[in-house]
């Protein structure tokens, strides 16, 4: 019965969730395949022409209804709460977005590769950016307390965790020993490989210019936050 009385929109963003969940695991999927047919660069064009408006259209819609339903909790007046938010959402991008990744090949003007790093923030998470949704789920949900954040939260990640097992999927079947090395060598749960001593932390891989790329989006998005707000509520979604 409880969920039969969730609104619409609680059922509109799972929906959402779900069609971007097929088109961005589904592609990531489909990549060998479509590289041989269309090429690498093109390939990740088309990615990001899937990925992308999906992604806005999720962000703004999630901004338009996320006190939507029941407010079950509010913790907005807690002293050091909002601190305690961005804190957290800050470390989300530093895991969603990490420096692993090569932004010319992201862009599609270097021949995009698959890689298989061991450095890093792969040294605390195999899965970075499945911690960083959680952390962000965790953050927002405590935030808002609506039912309408609880079902966000629960299929953003659902989402990562099925890519969690995808992910290392494709792996084994690219790299095969290679990436049971690597595997044996890191963990998804975070640190849990530091705490059995199969990692060492080296902070010299953190100071790279991706890691001050994302200080400087998680600013830019602190800055953009009340415009993005107020731009998601002027669709009338």
């Amino acid at each position: 019965m409880a969920l039969l009385s969730l609104s619409n929109s609680h059922w509109v963003m799972l929906a959402l969730l779900i069609v971007f969940a097929i088109a961005h695991s589904g592609l990531a999927a489909l990549r060998s395949r479509g590289e041989k047919l269309i090429g690498p660069r093109a390939y990740r064009v088309l990615f990001a022409l899937v990925s992308l408006p999906l992604a806005v259209v999720l962000v703004a819609y999630f901004i338009a209804h996320r006190y939507d339903g029941v407010r079950l909790w509010n913790w907005q007046g807690v002293s050091g709460l909002p601190a305690v938010v961005w804190l957290l959402s800050a470390i989300s991008f530093v895991f969603l977005y990490p420096a692993t990744f090569n932004l010319l090949e992201i862009a599609a003007i270097q021949k995009p590769e698959v890689h298989l790093y061991e450095t890093g923030i792969i040294r605390i998470t195999r899965h970075p950016q499945m911690v960083g949704q959680v952390i962000w789920c965790v953050a927002h949900t405590l935030w808002l307390g609506t039912s309408f954040m609880l079902v966000t939260s629960a299929g953003l990640i659902a989402h990562h965790l099925f890519a969690v097992w995808h992910g290392d999927r494709r792996w084994g079947e690219r790299y095969g020993a290679a990436f049971e090395a690597v595997r044996d060598r890191t963990s998804v749960v975070p640190f849990q490989a530091v705490w059995q001593g199969k990692q060492q932390l080296k902070l010299q891989e953190f100071l790279r210019p991706a890691y001050l790329g994302v200080t400087v989006f998680v600013l830019l998005i602190w800055w953009a936050h009340p415009a993005m707000i107020v731009g998601a509520q002027q669709l009338g979604w």
